[in-house]
């Protein structure tokens, strides 16, 4: 089921992403960016209007940027 009610989600675990920035950019709509918590990549999620997407953030040598995990965990 892709929408589950508040304590459905809370009862599933421990959530698999984090949000570590989100701004708002005007006429340009909301950036964000998520760090998975199992394996550290980030990726940049952006919102336009009504439409919106997700990749790997990537640094300035094109390599995608890692967050260390301990645990298995942030």
């Amino acid at each position: 089921m892709l929408f589950k009610k508040k304590a459905e989600a809370e009862a599933a675990g421990p959530k698999r992403f984090k949000v570590k920035l989100t701004e708002q950019l005007p006429e340009l709509g909301q950036i964000t960016i998520l760090v998975d918590l199992e394996t550290g990549v980030n990726y940049i999620q952006t919102w336009v209007g009504t439409s919106g997407g997700i990749t790997p953030l990537l640094d300035v040598n094109g390599e995608v940027v890692i967050n260390p995990v301990e645990g298995n965990r942030l």
